[in-house]
């Protein structure tokens, strides 16, 4: 088996290239290597190492900043990863693909099906809708992969972020209505493994439990040895940023439950295991 995967440096990149194990010819490129802009570099990589799949996990995931540069946004993600679904087809490769829960509006109570219909609130999530769609037209026989609130390894986050200012026992402001799933990358990756055997379609991946980004914050607090309450709790109103997110936006793992793949453990004990393996 030969896996390519783009956006090595990134935390989910990592996450791959640790789990993937011996005995896998791996490719790993990082943005230097391969600009997913370029269709032409996206086009001779994949002629040249001849790739059962594509891991795609490279991205432009700044939230905020892509209402700021909502072309480079779609650049990276949307049109990007139309270049690289040309090139799979073209080459007979497997196409993994990573999207968001930024997809969905927020507007629903229950978690969200694969088969809801997206209605992204940012450009963050239109772009990742996009691409989406650019895989489905172009080539369907691919695995999206919908996922939540990521944290892992190399790369900024909202854990390390917490976690920075509980080591200096700074108080915070965090918002409480917005409901989602941390993700553990590692977690992510070891669904994603057995995922490719099933039939090609879109699927919703993430650790199991919900929480808002306030009580998530109080437990990246609590697991680093600081008073949770140095956290408060504000409301979206209160705390603005440029970009609009899902008030509710809990993916539903039904389907891969009903696949027989285990699913991924309660996210509290994966952030423990994140914050205390250092």
């Amino acid at each position: 088996m030969r896996f390519l995967i783009t956006g090595c440096e990134g935390q989910l990149g990592k996450a791959f290239i640790s789990k993937l194990g011996l005995g896998i010819n791996i490719k790993c490129l990082s943005k230097k290597e391969m600009d997913i802009t370029d269709p032409i570099k996206i086009e001779q990589q994949i002629q040249s190492f001849q790739p059962d799949y594509v891991i795609h996990t490279a991205a432009y995931t700044a939230v905020d900043l892509s209402e700021k540069h909502p072309i480079l946004a779609l650049q990276v993600n949307a049109i990007g990863t139309l270049h690289l679904a040309r090139a799979c087809k073209k080459y007979g490769a497997k196409l993994v693909f990573f999207s968001s829960d930024y997809v969905f509006d927020g507007e629903k109570n229950t978690p969200y099906i694969e088969s809801d219909c997206p209605n992204p609130k940012n450009n963050y999530g239109l772009s990742k809708w996009l691409a989406e769609e650019f895989i489905l037209q172009t080539m369907p026989e691919s695995y999206i992969i919908r996922t939540s609130w990521l944290f892992g390894d190399g790369e900024n986050n909202f854990v390390n972020t917490i976690k920075k200012n509980a080591y200096k026992r700074k108080p915070l402001k965090v918002i409480n209505d917005q409901i989602g799933s941390p993700t553990y990358t590692y977690d992510l990756v070891e669904a994603c493994i057995p995922l490719l055997q099933l039939p090609f379609g879109i699927y919703h991946i993430r650790n199991d439990g919900i929480c808002s980004w306030y009580s998530f914050a109080q437990t990246i607090y609590e697991e680093c040895g600081t008073d949770p309450t140095l956290i408060t709790p504000v409301t979206s109103k209160e705390y603005k940023t440029l970009a609009k997110r899902p008030s509710y936006s809990v993916l539903s793992m039904n389907k891969l439950k009903s696949s027989g793949t285990k699913l991924p453990r309660f996210w509290k004990e994966a952030l423990c295991n994140f914050i205390n393996k250092e």
